[in-house]
């Protein structure tokens, strides 16, 4: 039965740690939400996938890091952004008043 959910409910009133749930999943596609509120990635810590990602935010604020290109870009509702495969990436900050949510599509 097709069951309707929605992306901005259930989001609890804590978050001690991001927070990454998944919502579909094949062999060729991963869909999540994630949640943060004033995260970052671990100092030193550099994402580094098999997969493309992409992401779009759709509350809150955020910076992404990349490091071979040392840029920096913010985030605001509405933005999205496709991460290459093996494009070395980190979360430098996330808004610690409000709830950041994304959504993430991991492919290829």
């Amino acid at each position: 039965m097709n069951e309707i959910k929605n992306i901005f409910k259930k989001i609890p009133k804590e978050i001690p740690d991001e927070i990454f749930q998944e919502i579909l999943s094949t062999d060729k596609l991963k869909i999540e939400r994630i949640l943060s509120k004033g995260h970052a990635s671990p100092k030193g810590n550099w994402y580094d996938q098999n997969t493309n990602e992409w992401i779009i935010l759709l509350k809150g604020k955020a910076k992404l890091a990349f490091k071979e290109s040392k840029n920096t870009v913010e985030l605001t509702p509405g933005d999205y952004i496709n991460i290459p495969s093996h494009v070395k990436h980190r979360v430098e900050w996330t808004d610690p008043s409000q709830e950041t949510i994304w959504l993430a599509i991991h492919y290829g």
